[in-house]
């Protein structure tokens, strides 16, 4: 991340004083920032920093959502035993940890944007930024309640007005209010008034006209989610999207590149760059195949075959053989224990590679490749080729957003394919490639809703961004997957559709939080389903 995460205490500056008969004056402690004094600018980077971060790593993306919808596996053994709670839906001994994290850090955002929104409220000079805070709370607030459900809302943030135990909204009540915030945040920003200047969102520098994209682009997401739930609802949104103007190209795609020399890691790249987690995350089979079948360009720039051994599949530095007829997914749902589930009983299974000690059993299966073993690796908010997918699939439904589900999902194709280079020169794909992909491989309208819909899983899958891959799962049904059944998990064999909440929630604001449980169709368990989750 190329921006700095500022602290929250600053150093406001000294102001020269010669003499003062107020005594106010002189007991203000001039190194202690104010509400007028400290730059509300300097917020920006650690809202967007906290957002992405909410979702990546250990916070629950990669041992979640990451091989609940299939896009990676693991046999989940040894010193990365924690990806039972993704590959087989497997308590471990951080479970409970781990399912907050997103609550935690995505409220930490939301606060930090709120923040930003007092201090810049009533000053004509930040009245884009006031503005931006909000379409900052309105993404983080969404993203939690996907997650979760119902979600402290109204009187969530509210800690200095001496509210430290809000009520839960229902999801529904959320949503329409997240739109409602939006739609007036957008209207009002101004390209006119000064631009933010401290924006980490790669390429942005404050644009008004990217960040009008932006607003309007998870306006569509927001309203795609109802499609079940309230359809003449995500009709009205989804349309006042189009009409207010959508990203118009990978240009336009929202990400943070990450900035590990100051601290700030990509989370899925520290997972990946640790040898248990390079030795016992894959790609799934679900996910390789899917791309080996259309001969999809990105199969040869994120899959690897290990060099043979223990040692090599261990090793950060080594590279493998990324030729796509080589690339093989690991089958979800198996371990190296020897009894029933062990690899080895898996259909097809290829063997093991090495010999002696140096032997083992998945070395013939497909890794992620260096581009996502970097802590300094981008996470992605929302991209142009989510964006024209979506707009696809609203065409498919007949409502008004303009063009023709054909061309927007040519578009949605081709720059899925595209975006994948921000991960560096190793993953680039010329966009005649990817125009190309997107031309020999065309939308059929009678099959429109599950091309459109696996094409977004293989995208924000390929991209890591985990998180939207399971959501849009939830909301599509596609792609139609398998879930596992491994012995003693938590969901009934089910793939879980939410997040329980954190424990903390029982213990501390147990009023509220029962109220909550009570409206979930089976309790706080991985199974309930949220509102809009039909």
């Amino acid at each position: 991340m190329k921006k700095s995460i500022i602290s929250m205490i600053i150093l406001a500056g000294l102001l020269p004083l010669s003499c003062t008969d107020s005594f106010d004056e002189l007991n203000t402690d001039p190194t202690k920032a104010t509400g007028e004094s400290f730059d509300a600018n300097l917020l920006l980077p650690s809202v967007q920093y906290n957002y992405v971060n909410a979702t990546a790593g250990y916070n629950g993306g990669i041992l979640f959502q990451s091989m609940w919808v299939q896009v990676l596996a693991s046999t989940t053994s040894g010193a990365a035993n924690y990806y039972s709670n993704g590959d087989k839906y497997g308590i471990s001994s951080n479970t409970n940890s781990y399912l907050s994290s997103t609550w935690n850090t995505g409220f930490r955002a939301a606060s930090l944007a709120y923040e930003m929104e007092q201090l810049s409220k009533d000053k004509p000079a930040l009245v884009n930024l006031m503005n931006i805070a909000i379409i900052m709370q309105v993404q983080s607030i969404a993203t939690i309640s996907d997650t979760y459900g119902d979600v402290p809302y109204t009187e969530a943030l509210q800690a200095k007005t001496g509210i430290t135990l809000p009520a839960y909204d229902t999801q529904e009540a959320v949503y329409k209010s997240l739109l409602t915030r939006l739609e007036t945040a957008l209207g009002a920003l101004n390209a006119d008034a000064p631009i933010p200047t401290n924006d980490s969102f790669e390429g942005y520098e404050g644009s008004i006209v990217k960040w009008k994209k932006y607003g309007y682009s998870l306006m569509l997401k927001l309203a795609m989610r109802l499609t079940k739930a309230d359809p003449a609802t995500a009709k009205t949104y989804a349309e006042k999207a189009a009409a207010g103007g959508t990203f118009a190209s990978v240009a336009d795609d929202a990400y943070i590149i990450m900035d590990e020399a100051n601290g700030y890691n990509n989370g899925n790249g520290a997972a990946l760059s640790t040898p248990a987690d390079i030795y016992q995350v894959r790609w799934s089979k679900t996910m390789i195949d899917y791309l080996k079948a259309t001969n999809d360009p990105r199969l040869g720039r994120i899959a690897e075959v290990p060099a043979a051994g223990l040692t090599a599949n261990q090793a950060l530095t080594s590279s493998g053989s990324s030729a796509p007829e080589v690339q093989l997914g690991l089958p979800n749902g198996y371990d190296l224990n020897g009894g029933a589930t062990d690899i080895s009983k898996s259909a097809g299974y290829p063997g093991g590679t090495g010999a002696g000690a140096n032997v083992t059993p998945i070395g013939r299966y497909s890794r992620p490749t260096s581009i996502y073993r970097t802590r300094s690796a981008p996470l992605f908010v929302l991209t142009y080729a989510e964006t024209e997918l979506l707009l696809a699939e609203a065409v498919t439904r007949g409502y008004a957003v303009g063009g023709t589900a054909a061309a927007h999902y040519k578009n949605g194709v081709s720059a899925g394919i595209q975006s994948l280079g921000k991960y560096g020169e190793g993953a680039v794909i010329t966009a005649a490639v990817a125009d190309a992909y997107a031309t020999a491989h065309p939308l059929v309208p009678a099959n429109a809703l599950k091309q459109i819909n696996e094409q977004i899983w293989a995208t924000t899958g390929i991209l890591f961004n985990f998180t939207e891959s399971w959501n849009n799962w939830k909301r599509s049904g596609f792609p139609e997957l398998k879930p596992v059944n491994y012995v003693g998990n938590f969901s009934g064999g089910a793939i879980p559709r939410r997040q329980p909440y954190p424990t903390t929630e029982a213990a501390q604001n147990g009023a509220n939080y029962s109220e909550a449980v009570g409206r979930l169709s089976s309790g706080d368990n991985w199974v309930s389903r949220i509102w809009w989750d039909k």
